[in-house]
């Protein structure tokens, strides 16, 4: 038995996911949806009460732009849980890195295998491609452990949820619940990504300036935890992936319009971590000064 939580900013998606999961989950299941077309409210604050008003143990969190190809994949899903109260959040999609730099689920310039695991057939509204099948199972796992999931679908316990609920004060919008949450219960409960559950998911996502403001924030309050990795990897790689990282983002940022002070604040985040050399948040500033000043090397 699933209840499942939908943050809804179009009604026709919604009625077609809605048909969809009575057609394909198998299982007793409660849809618990909210119209926030008006987009008045941010996506923490409906998912917890939609936790509040849930009426089974597990809670599928997930977006209206789905398709799941998967026959009875609640079945799935329970198996998922059952049995093993290590775990507590099941995705489709996840990142084995979650960096210091801040990112998203996963992180680009993390050269190791274990950067994602993933399946699911990927989508494109914002770019002119051809739907695409996203599976990468380097270990050709079952269950593969991660440190963040994606948040277009994932599972979670109930009573998880009522311990850790989505940090609504922090994050108002619609971006860095999922990352957040995650960090919120990683090394208290195993996160997994499974391959048995295909969805195709519509939108690539919409990375600007808004998304990347609220993963400045997570990013604040989760800085002395980073980075996290489930690989054994040197120092020496870790540091290499962050000033990769650190870097780009810089770039990133001075493209979308940040201040200089605002780039100043996200590298002084990045040096209060207890886990990385205070030479990379130097190496951060030496960069934003020489693009600044249009020094290129």
């Amino acid at each position: 038995m699933i209840s499942i939580v939908i943050c809804s900013a179009n009604a026709n998606d919604l009625r077609l996911v809605s048909r969809n999961i009575e057609q394909t989950i198998g299982v007793p299941f409660e849809i618990i949806s909210f119209d926030n077309s008006d987009g008045k409210k941010g996506i923490c604050e409906l998912y917890n009460i939609g936790r509040n008003n849930a009426k089974y143990d597990i809670i599928c969190f997930m977006h209206e732009d789905i398709r799941i190809d998967t026959s009875d994949w609640g079945k799935l899903v329970l198996d998922k849980f059952a049995g093993k109260a290590e775990i507590g959040v099941v995705g489709v999609a996840g990142g084995g890195y979650k960096s210091l730099t801040p990112s998203g689920w996963y992180c680009l310039e993390y050269k190791s295998v274990d950067r994602y695991f993933q399946n699911l057939l990927q989508g494109f509204k914002l770019d002119d491609k051809d739907e695409i099948l996203a599976y990468h199972n380097p270990y050709d796992q079952k269950i593969s452990e991660v440190i963040c999931v994606d948040g277009l679908w994932f599972c979670a316990r109930k009573e998880i949820l009522d311990e850790k609920p989505f940090d609504e004060d922090l994050l108002k919008g619609f971006h860095g619940y999922d990352i957040d949450f995650c960090l919120n219960i990683y090394g208290k409960h195993k996160i997994v990504v499974v391959y048995d559950v295909l969805m195709k998911h519509a939108s690539e996502g919409n990375f600007n300036s808004s998304w990347l403001n609220e993963i400045l924030k997570v990013h604040r309050k989760w800085t002395k935890s980073l980075p996290l990795t489930i690989s054994d990897i040197s120092d020496m790689e870790l540091y290499d992936t962050e000033k990769a990282a650190l870097k780009n983002l810089v770039e990133q940022m001075i493209e979308w319009k940040y201040s200089f002070y605002q780039i100043h604040r996200m590298l002084l985040t990045v040096g209060k971590s207890g886990k990385m050399p205070l030479r990379l948040f130097f190496k951060g500033y030496v960069h934003l000064v020489e693009q600044k000043l249009g020094i290129r090397k």
